[in-house]
């Protein structure tokens, strides 16, 4: 089992710059998670390059103690406008 904060710490390390982060246990399990993440490095990338970066950020834990992740993603400035 993974502790939210080790997700966390490897986005942040992966990712640079977040401005916002939110990591959420689906199921209690801590396998099963949902990261809604906010990052300059988004910015001009497709939604699937996003999700690419948050994965290679984290690395092997994606093979193991992950079984699933949702990801919300998203640009300084997108997040702007989804937040209204």
């Amino acid at each position: 089992m993974l502790e939210p904060e080790v997700l966390e710490q490897r986005i942040r390390d992966g990712l640079g710059e977040v401005s916002h982060l939110v990591i959420t246990d689906l199921t209690g399990t801590r396998d099963h998670w949902e990261a809604l993440v906010v990052s300059a490095a988004f910015a001009g990338k497709t939604p699937v390059e996003q999700h690419q970066m948050v994965y290679a950020a984290l690395g092997e834990l994606m093979a193991g103690p992950v079984h699933a992740l949702a990801l919300k993603t998203y640009s300084p400035e997108s997040w702007a406008e989804a937040e209204g």
